[in-house]
């Protein structure tokens, strides 16, 4: 029996269906319409529940972190300028000119930014809450690391004097930089997927985040802007906006220096409710638990983001992190999550696992408190948890060339497939694999703009190839047979 035919109509039309732009979607995927419409049934109770997916803890009130792992700046509404782009330049340190990412991308950048935020939606697809900050990238040897006492692979806050140190000593190196960020990287990659209206109508992205009134952070939105992605947030006065130092070693590890900045503190406000009342999925960046008192913001945006009955997703972004704010992380997942994405060793961490536990025990235990987990693993694949169980995603074949951002782009492609109303989860996960080796295989943390598009189009022919069967011949990787 179909999803379609197990499951009543809902008593009255939302005012997410009966929208324009989401009239045009297919809404009636199992996947999406199972988490929106249990979500407008049960409110900000923690949804899905009720549905089943977290039977076992039904009525049990809030969670916290002792009893889940444990047991095994000022936000404004304007649209960004329309005409003439223009350019941007920025200074490295020394005063030197760097070169930006996207330059190579000087022609499709032409083309992609033409869809400018002229007027803004009366509805964002996705809005990402984020830290947001500029990435200088490089190659490096390991001699590097080690004469600046690195440890190579890891991810480390760094103060003011430590980045010029390094910045210094990249001096006469190649360097690029790009209005980064974990989030923005995926919200980047789901603009371009969702640029044109291939499968479905062109999505509206943003995101809101703490940037400076320094020229860095001026750089930062026009980036975005470029990319399609409005960024909705003041820059604070006299601020310094963000970076983080990305050092790629032969062998495609990275290593990161993050510094957060003067601009990093992040405020509720009603301008930031407003926005956050007009998203279909919010989506809430681990990074910004590394903040001051930012937790009380995440909070009450997820309170509102339940009340307008969008989907929630947050991102574990890195284990160090995890285990500095492990209690905040848990309010947030445990509570108001609907979709996490994690790697192996986060997802480990989020359980409080050992390094021996493999990466689908973790898929398991954490789709028992969040309803979709999408949990990725390098080279070895991926998996998709829903409701205790968990389907595996094989690699997408591909030759690394700089793995930074590889779990970004991973992320932008379940988004994606979510909002083009895909209910096989393999097929999602496949595309997102797919999306995140297109990634790894080139130098830089972002999808390409033509990459994407054909990446859109060969995910829109299999969708309609395959969409007469979804709803008669649901097999084990659909979400109405899980």
């Amino acid at each position: 029996m179909s999803f379609l035919t197990s499951i009543s109509s809902p008593p009255q039309i939302n005012s997410l269906f009966s929208s324009p732009i989401f009239s045009l979607y297919r809404f009636y995927s199992p996947l999406f319409y199972s988490l929106y419409h249990h979500k407008r049934s049960y409110g900000s109770g923690r949804i899905i529940r009720e549905l089943g997916f977290l039977g076992d803890f039904r009525g049990k009130g809030r969670v916290t972190s002792g009893s889940m792992g444990k047991q095994k700046g000022g936000f404004f509404c304007v649209s960004s300028p329309c005409g003439s782009r223009g350019s941007c330049s920025c200074s490295s340190s020394n005063g030197d000119e760097f070169e930006s990412e996207e330059d190579e991308e000087e022609v499709d950048d032409e083309e992609e930014g033409a869809r400018s935020f002229c007027v803004l939606p009366d509805r964002w697809d996705v809005l990402g809450l984020g830290q947001a900050m500029v990435d200088f990238s490089g190659m490096v040897d390991d001699e590097f690391l080690e004469r600046l006492g690195l440890e190579k692979g890891a991810r480390k806050v760094v103060n003011h004097e430590e980045r010029g140190r390094v910045l210094q000593a990249m001096d006469g190196c190649s360097y690029k930089a790009a209005a980064g960020g974990s989030l923005s990287n995926s919200l980047v990659a789901l603009a371009r997927l969702g640029y044109k209206p291939i499968g479905g109508p062109a999505l509206n992205v943003a995101m809101a985040g703490s940037v400076g009134s320094d020229p860095l952070g001026g750089f930062y939105r026009a980036k975005l802007h470029r990319a399609n992605v409005n960024f909705l947030s003041e820059p604070i006065k006299d601020g310094t906006t963000g970076t983080v130092i990305v050092l790629t070693t032969p062998d495609a590890q990275r290593t990161m220096l993050a510094y957060q900045g003067t601009s990093s503190t992040i405020n509720y406000d009603s301008c930031l409710a407003g926005i956050v009342s007009k998203t279909n999925i919010f989506v809430v960046e681990g990074y910004l638990f590394e903040l001051p008192d930012t937790i009380k913001t995440i909070i009450r945006a997820c309170e509102e983001a339940c009340r307008s009955g969008a989907l929630i997703a947050v991102t574990a972004s890195d284990v160090s992190c995890i285990e500095r704010h492990y209690d905040d992380y848990w309010e947030i997942v445990g509570n108001y999550a609907d979709i996490l994405f994690a790697n192996s060793d986060e997802a480990r961490a989020l359980c409080h696992f050992s390094s021996k536990e493999s990466p689908i025990s973790a898929t398991r235990y954490l789709s028992h408190f969040v309803p979709l987990v999408s949990v990725t693993d390098g080279p070895k694949g991926s998996y998709i948890g829903v409701k205790g169980e968990a389907v595996y995603i094989p690699p997408s074949p591909c030759v690394p060339v700089d793995t930074c951002g590889a779990g970004d782009a991973y992320a932008s492609g379940i988004l994606y497939g979510i909002l083009r109303g895909v209910s096989d989860l393999k097929g999602m996960g496949t595309l997102a694999a797919r999306i995140a080796a297109t990634v790894v295989r080139q130098q830089g943390t972002r999808l390409r703009v033509q990459d994407a598009v054909d990446l859109a189009e060969s995910f829109a022919f299999n969708l309609e190839g395959s969409s007469s069967s979804v709803s008669s011949d649901v097999g084990s990787d659909h979400i109405s047979s899980l």
